[in-house]
């Protein structure tokens, strides 16, 4: 690769390293602001709450035409396992950074 080539390349890896570092960014921030709201969640999930809920629904209390994903078992369980996956990766990503830098 001659220096012309070279710093293209280099030029194009810093372009994209701040668009994708810009977009992280954002992602964390949303991620950070809805923290409580997940914290929220899993309290309703594993209280009485959410199993009268459960029950009402398996009874047929509820109405027809309701968006209940929540009352699901599997729906909140595989956002606890993507969000395990994701705070994982990111102490992942962040070891190797600090290694790495």
């Amino acid at each position: 690769m001659n220096q012309i080539e070279r710093i293209e390349y280099m030029e194009k890896i810093l372009d994209d390293s701040n668009e994708v570092a810009d977009k992280l960014f954002s992602a964390l921030e949303e991620y950070e602001a809805l923290r409580e709201k997940y914290r929220e969640l899993i309290t309703y999930y594993s209280g009485d709450e959410w199993m009268k809920d459960f029950d009402a629904d398996e009874a047929g209390n509820l109405p027809e035409d309701l968006k209940r994903g929540i009352l699901s078992e599997d729906a909140v369980y595989d956002l606890l396992a993507k969000n395990r996956m994701i705070n994982i990766k990111m102490l992942e990503l962040v070891t190797d950074n600090v290694k790495n830098s």
